[in-house]
């Protein structure tokens, strides 16, 4: 009888284990990165974890309700004392009694996330639709009989041209204490409809308030939360924060998160709330590290994919599982974050969601146009936001082109033998030498490549999602990788870190077991994965390429973190997207954060980009006939078919290739070469 599996998110790793196994242990076997100081005494609490019960199509596992052991007295007396988190174990104390999927909260892990979604500058025009006024208003007078409310309404409308106010019942009831306490002189911040001109009254303080007011804009993405605190008056930054999107432990990929909620009755319950948690306390965390109080965030807005758009909303994503994948609505949305249950800002603050451009292209694919404007472009621009859903934009002044392209997690780290999430230790930046084939690399939290004289000994964790791009690009391009996506044998490569794994090889690009420390290969199954998601990335630009009919692009835009972390020569290498000048291939950084703080301080772009959506035409890559083809054509390293004039001109890849079940080389002539004794270090 097979052990149970235990499967951990977000790092992906897994494993089998014998029932009885606390979690803490089968995480230290597997290499997770689950805290604990205490030894495992149920003490410190740094252990804690969230188990997940359910069906899990993407893992293949059905999660029974005793799949851990009971809680007990340990865990009893913690939360008695100190309190755990509602769903919350002890990874000291839960023990493995069958398949279980276990997710790690940022707080557990030691080696914190990096979520490298920072607010790139942009000159933006300022139209927010929350703005403050200060205000002279009549006293009231026995004969003319009228409310404090309606005399507000008068004194906006008479010293700032403001009509048609409205005032939820919350804020109505500060009003006439703060009109006394103000000598009939007070502050209003009031907010402007997104889609009218509606005013609605937010908050009211006596006198003459020099507080400030606050807005967030917040990139909901599957992987990771990303949000920009921005000051309403000028739009300045003053914080950025990021934390992993909870719902990974529901499913890494969007039509896992669909499938968890068709086969678990009120599994998109659950997702909605474990996202609108997580808002909330990054709504605390973001305000903290601004030293402002999370009551003066009056507005938030918010871009995301359409699955995340639904279970923000609350809304069952199953209809976005299945042709012909509708929403329940593509316009923008403009609500009361209370309704949202994102408590942690102000009472009455309002939430506006940019519109979806259709069933796969959502929100966050309209705000990179807001960002981006691909519409305004003389040149055909090819935009690229790589994530594990990828939203691809083609277009110029004549037409604009969108699609999405389902690349998954292993961009992210996830899937891959030695993969991680981006945080301090991860390998980020990687080259090869092609003659010696020895490795130099980059961590997370240092500036030297690891053959730097003062490089140390620092704690190296696993290789990040920029990192395990970079590496196969540089196998390819040193000749360990061919273009099929084969590692070569030490023979066949001539170095010795070329090992065997079974019936296939793996490259070692790091071994720290001498020193306690992990091995960290990439190995074929690695390679495949980065097959796979590079190929669906490509096939979708392809399509639209089709679709516009032409062959090439004048230029690339890459967004999101990608975009500010990998070299355009890798990404072409890897054939992630198609040829170009490299001069041409450029970074926008977060496009979708950017296009969120637009629409976040200015009320005429949100308007303009309702419109933008309207014009721009879907491509469905889910039924597209030609996706297939496009697809099987792009597994190879750079491609099969399509030429890579410009990248040729800049690169040489070695002609070698290592399916020959004999075990030789073959030369750049195809003459098969004989075995030759690889160097020792």
């Amino acid at each position: 009888m097979t052990d149970p599996l235990v499967i951990f998110t977000p790092s992906g790793k897994r494993g089998h284990f014998p029932v009885g196994t606390p979690i803490l242990t089968a995480a230290r076997q597997l290499g997770v990165d689950l805290d604990s100081v205490c030894g495992g005494r149920g003490i410190c609490s740094k252990c804690q974890v969230s188990p997940s019960y359910g069906e899990f199509s993407k893992h293949g596992v059905t999660v029974r309700d005793d799949a851990l052991s009971p809680w007990n007295s340990v865990e009893q007396r913690y939360d008695d004392i100190r309190g755990l988190p509602k769903g919350r174990r002890l990874g000291c104390q839960a023990t493995v009694q069958g398949d279980i999927v276990v997710d790690v909260p940022p707080e557990s892990q030691v080696h914190r996330q990096v979520v490298r979604k920072a607010a790139a500058v942009r000159d933006i025009i300022m139209d927010p639709a929350t703005k403050m006024y200060f205000v002279t208003v009549v006293e009231p007078d026995m004969h003319e009989p009228s409310g404090d409310l309606e005399r507000l309404a008068q004194a906006l409308k008479d010293q700032w041209q403001i009509e048609d106010l409205h005032a939820p019942l919350p804020v109505l009831r500060k009003l006439q204490k703060a009109l006394r306490k103000g000598n009939w002189e007070v502050t209003v911040a009031l907010h402007r409809g997104s889609l009218d001109d509606r005013h609605q009254l937010l908050d009211i303080w006596p006198g003459f308030h020099e507080g400030r007011v606050y807005g967030l804009a917040i990139d909901l993405g599957s992987t990771t939360i990303a949000a920009h605190l921005c000051d309403l008056r000028n739009g300045l930054v003053l914080a950025s924060a990021g934390v992993m999107n909870p719902q990974i432990r529901f499913g890494e990929d969007l039509m896992s998160r669909v499938s968890y909620a068709m086969m678990n009755p009120g599994g998109e319950v659950e997702m909605t709330a474990a996202v609108r948690e997580a808002i909330n306390a990054l709504t605390v965390q973001i305000a903290t590290e601004a030293e402002i109080e999370a009551e003066q965030i009056l507005e938030a807005v918010f871009v995301c994919n359409p699955v995340m758009h639904h279970l923000l909303l609350g809304i069952d994503p199953v209809e976005l599982g299945q042709a012909p994948f509708a929403l329940a609505t593509s316009d923008a949305m403009a609500l009361p974050a209370r309704d949202m249950e994102l408590t942690a800002m102000n009472d009455a603050a309002q939430v506006f969601i940019l519109p979806c451009i259709a069933g796969h292209v959502g929100a966050d694919a309209a705000a990179v146009a807001l960002s981006e404007e691909p519409g305004k472009s003389d040149d055909l621009v090819l935009i690229v936001d790589v994530g594990t859903n990828a939203e691809i934009l083609l277009g110029n002044k004549t037409r604009v082109l969108a699609c999405s392209s389902p690349t998954g997690p292993a961009f992210e780290g996830a899937q891959i033998s030695s993969g991680q999430r981006a945080a301090p230790g991860a390998i980020e930046r990687v080259e090869i030498d092609p003659a010696t084939k020895e490795p130099r690399f980059k961590i997370i939290g240092s500036d030297l490549w690891s053959t730097d004289a003062d490089f140390g000994t620092p704690q190296i964790t696993g290789i990040c999602g920029s990192g395990i791009i970079e590496a196969v690009a540089e196998m390819r391009m040193a000749g360990i990788l061919d273009d099929k996506g084969l590692i070569g044998s030490a023979d066949q490569t001539g170095t010795l870190r070329c090992v065997e794994t079974g019936r296939t090889h793996a490259y070692v690009l790091h071994d720290g077991t001498q020193a306690g420390g992990p091995l960290i290969t990439v190995t074929q199954g690695d390679i495949r994965a980065i097959q796979l998601a590079k190929s669906a990335l490509y096939a979708g630009a392809r399509l639209l390429m089709d679709e516009m009919g032409v062959d090439h692009v004048d230029r690339i835009t890459l967004a999101g973190a990608f975009g500010a972390h990998i070299s355009p020569k890798h990404a072409m290498v890897l054939g992630m997207i198609p040829d170009a000048p490299l001069d041409k291939v450029t970074s926008a950084g977060n496009a979708a954060g950017t296009g969120a703080r637009i629409a976040l301080c200015s009320v005429a772009a949100r308007r303009d980009i309702a419109q933008v959506v309207r014009q721009i035409t879907k491509v469905e890559t889910a039924i597209a006939p030609k996706f297939q083809e496009h697809f099987v054509n792009a597994n190879a390293i750079p491609h099969a078919t399509d030429g890579f004039p410009n990248l040729m001109g800049v690169v040489t890849l070695p002609d070698v290739s290592f399916n020959l079940g004999g075990g030789g080389s073959v030369d750049a002539d195809g003459k098969r070469r004989r075995r030759a004794r690889p160097p020792r270090d």
